[in-house]
């Protein structure tokens, strides 16, 4: 994967004048007009900047929630142009439209140095079938293709694959460069002692990375609802704990191999409904018939803080609990902190997974504390399961 070319590949002279294509990942919370977290946003702007240096004419696309082909306002990137307008310190171009004679006027007319962001590419639903035409259109707007959204690499869309072959240079931009330096080295050759921590809702959404992680990894902490299928596994009684029963012959089998590296809970924090969090309360081992778990326990915090030291290389993906309520947040926020620490030891430390910033940001621990957030949740775990990613294949080889 790192034998793709990148933008700094290509020699300044290349960009001069140039109108180029830069499909980003501005997928980020909007609620009433307002963004409550930018870093999506934050991310992509190194690669327009150092396009904006080289007198390129940038024109930059994403998408924003599934507004599955509604021209819906509520899912409008006007937000974003804004929020972009203040970052970059330039006036930015929101035409307010993906295509139309207005918008390829508007893309003709750029100068050098100008910026402009398409409208919602979602708002159209030839984006996600990957729809012939479409892809075309998006294409004929620009002369040089850059890819930047790691998060949609594993869709096989207009915009991040369908229109990538009308273009010579299909380039990765610093997002994903980073991306595929920091995740190859997890796949390849990570630092030893090698330690990952799995957490979030569901095995099958994970499932090949898993198997990857369960080979390479020295040892493998397992929390959140993945937790309660492991132990269903082992016949631990887990109560009304969300368990995918037709995971767990896998789970056993894993048990069964990978013994000596699997770590799970040992405690629980327990209750009888999200609703009723009230009645929440510790219990060891086995959770009573009549409530369910939302958090690991304080030994298993313990537990699992000692194996992360400031050595080698520690990979998380996923919540320990339902971290979004302060009943449940303990134990990601505990982890989240001691991974931090380990950075700052001298740890290599990657970060993965939809939930991940707004975990560190609960925690109140800073994105810098970590050597590497990725903006991929799905693309993260399906590049670490040896699956190609569709929007990094297509992109041109060095």
């Amino acid at each position: 994967m790192s034998t793709k070319l990148s933008i700094t590949d290509l020699p300044d002279s290349e960009y001069k004048g140039k109108r180029v294509f830069v499909r980003v990942d501005f997928n980020v919370p909007i609620k009433d007009g307002n963004i409550s977290e930018d870093y999506r946003i934050r991310q992509a702007i190194p690669t327009i900047d150092y396009l904006i240096e080289k007198g390129a004419k940038v024109i930059v696309a994403s998408h924003l929630g599934r507004p599955k082909g509604r021209n819906i306002p509520g899912f409008s990137l006007k937000p974003v142009a804004e929020r972009l307008n203040e970052i970059l310190d330039i006036e930015v171009n929101f035409p307010g439209e993906v295509f139309s004679d207005k918008v390829r006027n508007a893309a003709n007319n750029l100068n050098e140095g100008e910026v402009m962001l398409l409208e919602n590419l979602r708002f159209h639903k030839e984006e996600t079938d990957n729809d012939e035409e479409f892809a075309e259109n998006l294409a004929s707007l620009a002369d040089i293709y850059v890819n930047d959204a790691f998060g949609t690499c594993h869709r096989a869309h207009a915009s991040t694959y369908g229109m990538a072959k009308y273009f010579d240079k299909r380039l990765a931009g610093f997002v994903i460069s980073k991306e595929l330096e920091f995740l190859g080295a997890l796949l390849q050759n990570p630092d030893r002692p090698y330690l990952v921590i799995v957490g979030g809702a569901k095995i099958k959404d994970k499932i090949n990375a898993l198997k990857n992680l369960l080979e390479t990894a020295d040892k493998v902490l397992i929390g959140g609802c993945v937790a309660y299928t492991f132990l269903a596994a082992k016949g631990v009684k887990v109560g009304k704990s969300l368990v995918e029963k037709e995971m767990i012959p896998w789970a056993k089998e894993a048990l069964k191999n990978y013994s000596d590296k699997i770590e799970l809970p040992i405690d629980h924090v327990v209750a009888d409904s999200v609703e009723n969090s009230r009645v929440m309360m510790v219990v060891d081992r086995e959770i009573p018939e009549d409530l369910m778990g939302f958090d690991i326990g304080p030994k298993t915090v313990s537990n699992f803080n000692s194996h992360i030291k400031g050595n080698g290389t520690v990979f998380w993906n996923g919540p320990m609990g339902l971290f979004e309520m302060n009943d449940f947040s303990n134990g990601t926020s505990s982890i989240a902190r001691s991974v931090a620490l380990a950075t700052w030891r001298g740890a290599t430390t990657v970060v993965g997974g939809g939930d991940s910033t707004s975990a560190l940001r609960r925690a109140e621990v800073l994105i810098s504390e970590i050597k590497h957030v990725s903006t991929g949740g799905g693309a993260s775990l399906e590049f670490l399961g040896g699956d190609e990613l569709p929007g990094i294949s297509v992109l041109s080889d060095k």
